[in-house]
């Protein structure tokens, strides 16, 4: 077994690099600055070991989708990890989530009123640092997915700003299609979104990230802006889920 597992341990590894080369080649195609966009390496569902198998192999930004599976992880990994949280957060688990990640570095997913005022609070009780968040927005207009609607995302970025002391407003981000994989109107939403909270922020675009692209359209996604891609499988490996 020892065998198998360690000719696993070399995948994920080799599969970072790969993708971080089709990052800098985007990135490149679009004129852009490779080192300021961030591959944050999905690990929902993967084990703890093939983690840090990546975290071996230089990286830092790791993102998680469940409040409990990320708790149960991160103190189990060395502490310099830098955690996105990109699922969608309800507001009886923001506590345990702060609590339990001392090195949560951004919230990807704020998707109203209600869990921004939430977080902002738990924070200043918790006595932790200002909290990284992004607004989450819905660009492909399904029921099905969360984030606040485009028309909405300038309203939500001023209430994190202005209301919100205890968080600081990085950008958006959005999901996009039912099979996650975005189209290029969905990228362009987002991007115009980004145009309209920077006017009505009076901040300069280029401080406001766009998490947008995954294992099946971060290149595109690169190249329409993002800053931020969100990896999963094309690193770790198809999803394992439990059989229902």
């Amino acid at each position: 077994m020892a065998a198998s597992s360690a000719a696993m341990d070399g995948v994920a590894a080799a599969a970072l690099r790969s993708v971080l080369q089709r990052v800098h080649q985007a990135a490149e195609r679009a004129g852009r600055v490779p080192d300021r966009i961030k591959v944050v390496a999905v690990s929902k569902t993967k084990p703890v070991s093939l983690i840090r198998q990546v975290y071996d192999a230089g990286h830092r930004h790791f993102g998680e989708n469940y409040v409990q599976e990320l708790v149960e992880k991160a103190p189990q990994l060395p502490e310099d990890i830098q955690w996105h949280f990109i699922g969608h957060l309800q507001s009886n688990k923001v506590k345990p989530l702060l609590a339990g990640v001392p090195n949560l570095a951004m919230v990807e997913s704020v998707d109203d009123e209600k869990i921004a005022n939430r977080l902002d609070r738990i924070v200043a009780d918790i006595g932790r640092k200002r909290l990284k968040i992004l607004v989450q927005v819905n660009t492909s207009g399904e029921e099905s997915k969360a984030g606040v609607e485009p028309s909405g995302c300038v309203e939500l970025a001023k209430h994190v700003n202005q209301a919100c002391p205890n968080l600081e407003f990085c950008g958006l981000m959005t999901i996009g299609m039912p099979d996650y994989t975005s189209t290029p109107e969905n990228f362009k939403t987002l991007a115009n979104c980004r145009t309209e909270v920077c006017k009505a922020l009076g901040i300069p675009e280029d401080q406001c990230e766009l998490s947008m692209g995954m294992s099946g359209d971060f290149e595109q996604a690169i190249e329409m802006g993002s800053t931020n891609v969100r990896i999963g499988s094309t690193i770790f490996g198809a999803r394992e889920y439990a059989k229902k």
